[in-house]
Formats: structure tokens, C-alpha cells, sequence
């Protein structure tokens, strides 16, 4: 398929311009025009760029991309230059959409999430400048803190950090924003929700979500994020059967 063809499909799915994203979303690195093969990832690492010119694709999307405006201006030296060069060298596009992805009703890393917890009434969550980041919903029932712990780890095989409440209770209604969202626990508790899931938990947080009554929970931050690019990768499948679409998890235990 043609890249402008991929690039105007994903555009029209995770519609960017719905958010003020701090980095570009969208084509990150132009390459060849035809595209067969496509290597999805949660970020845009050295690895991922070597694996993507190993297997020979034309095309890697994924969720964290190369820019971002909390690094400023970088110049192409050093380990930034083994992370971009396979791609260039190899001529092939670099895709990245960031909260696109994570906010989306269907592929998002939080309806993901919501969904590998059976989640139900699931609405839009997390306000951030303007759109909707997360999903909130409610589990089938309610159940002790420690257990949702449990069942956590088992959906993404990845520890969890836990701030249990200081008076015990249940939980049922959840808020969720995968990756770094760590304070936005505010909201849940401001929303009446039992519990918060994310990928990071700071010091401060862990002690304030705990005195003010709401279970947080974070199961890191590649971790969290790793379902969407997945489902992504499944919709653009399901889409276009002549693409050749695999993904690579990296090891990551943050």
C-alpha cells in the first residue's frame, strides 16, 4: 500500500487534532512510499529501529515517538543517532501518536485495559487540555483492594505498585490513564470513582491518594501501554489484510 494511504487512515482513526499533545502525532520520519510490512512497538527505540531494518519493513508505528518538546532541540549525536539512523538509512517511516492512543473508545491503552477487566458503562476520563485521555467505568463487582491488585498483575504480567486507602473498602468504579498520569488520581477521587489505575506512582502520590480514600494503583508505564499499539496493529490488519504486521514488546520493567 501507498504511505500516504496508512498515514490518512490513521489520521482519520486517532484524529490528533482533537489534542494538544506535547510532541507531533502522526508521520514522524518520512520513508519509501510503498509499504508491505509493518513493525509495531510501544516506543521508538534503538532496538525496535534495528529490528524494523533486520526484518526488512517499510513502516514502524508506534506509541512514543522520537520528538518531544520537554527534550527542546537535540542534535543528531550519540545514542539519539543510533536510535534514528536504522530508520534513515533503511528509508523507513516512523508513525507515533501519543494521547491519540491513549484516549481512544476502541484501540486506546485504557479501553484496553478497561476491557481486559471486564469493565462496563465505560465513559471518556481524564481531562487534559480540553480532551479526554482515559476511561472510567465499573467492574462487574466489587471487590477487595488487594485482590483487584492481584488480578492486575495477571492481565499485564507486570508488577503493581499499590496505595491502599487508610480506611478499608471495596472497589467497583475505576478511572484509568495509562503511563505517566500519575497525579490525575485528583480526578478520580473528585469524580467519586473507588479506584485509579495507571503506569507511575511518585512518593507524594502514593501518600495522598492513600489518606485521601481512593486505591491507586500503577503497573508501570510500558506495561500499561503495550495493548493499544497491539490493537492498533490488529485494526490496521483487519483493515488492510495485504500488510504484514508484527509487534515487538521490549524488555522494560518501569
Amino acid at each position: 500500500m501507498n504511505t500516504i494511504e496508512l498515514d490518512d487512515f490513521l489520521k482519520k482513526l486517532l484524529k490528533p487534532e482533537l489534542f494538544d499533545d506535547y510532541c507531533p502525532n502522526g508521520l514522524q520520519i518520512e520513508g519509501t512510499k510503498e509499504i508491505k510490512k509493518v513493525l509495531f512497538a510501544v516506543s521508538a527505540t534503538r532496538e525496535s529501529a534495528e529490528h524494523a531494518q533486520k526484518i526488512k519493513a517499510q513502516a514502524l508505528i508506534v506509541h512514543h515517538g522520537l520528538f518531544w518538546k520537554f527534550h527542546g532541540t537535540k542534535p543528531l549525536t550519540g545514542a539519539f543517532y543510533h536510535r534514528v539512523a536504522p530508520l534513515i538509512k533503511s528509508d523507513i517511516n516512523l508513525f507515533g501518536y501519543h494521547l491519540p492512543l491513549d484516549a481512544h473508545e476502541e484501540v486506546g491503552n485504557a479501553a484496553q485495559i478497561a476491557r481486559l477487566l471486564e469493565m462496563a458503562d465505560l465513559s471518556p476520563f481524564g481531562n487534559y487540555k480540553g480532551a479526554f485521555t482515559g476511561i472510567m467505568g465499573s467492574l462487574p463487582k466489587s471487590m477487595d483492594g488487594t485482590e483487584l491488585k492481584k488480578l492486575i498483575e495477571t492481565k499485564l504480567n507486570h508488577t503493581v505498585l499499590y496505595s491502599n486507602p487508610l480506611e478499608k473498602k471495596s472497589v467497583q468504579k475505576i478511572g484509568i490513564i495509562t503511563g505517566g498520569a500519575n497525579s490525575q488520581w485528583r480526578e478520580a477521587h473528585k469524580l467519586g470513582l473507588d479506584a485509579y489505575i495507571t503506569g507511575e506512582m511518585s512518593e507524594h502520590d502514593y501518600h495522598e491518594s492513600r489518606e485521601s480514600g481512593i486505591h491507586m494503583y500503577a503497573g508501570g508505564h510500558h506495561a500499561t501501554e503495550k495493548f493499544g499499539i497491539q490493537s492498533l496493529m490488529k485494526k490496521v490488519s483487519e483493515n488492510f489484510p495485504e500488510l504484514e504486521c508484527l509487534f515487538i514488546d521490549s524488555e522494560n520493567p518501569a
